[in-house]
């Protein structure tokens, strides 16, 4: 099963964004664990991660985070698609990232 991790402030900001994203997963009958997680708790949720998707409010540790952790694929979420909550999209911004 697939983890896709979101990575924001507190992993809060987030939480919302991640229920419609698992609510866009089971309607395309894709089986993944998709969790928010604080900028504090990357060194542990990073390693196992599928790919991981960056908040706008963090979107600037994106490089520094690349370079620890290279085989990981990450992006920052749109700006748009995070404003409007828009959790299909975001969904398809991760199955690109892993490959899918």
């Amino acid at each position: 099963m697939k983890n896709i991790v979101l990575l924001c402030s507190a992993g809060m900001s987030t939480s919302m964004l991640v229920t419609k994203m698992r609510a866009a997963a089971e309607a395309e009958g894709i089986a993944c664990n998709i969790d928010a997680y604080g900028l504090s708790e990357a060194s542990a949720m990073i390693p196992s991660a599928a790919c991981v998707l960056l908040g706008p409010q963090v979107r600037f540790h994106l490089q520094k985070l690349q370079q620890q952790y290279p085989s990981v694929p990450m992006a920052s979420i749109d700006m748009r698609m995070y404003g409007s909550m828009d959790g299909k999209g975001v969904f398809q911004q991760a199955l690109k990232l892993i490959g899918e």
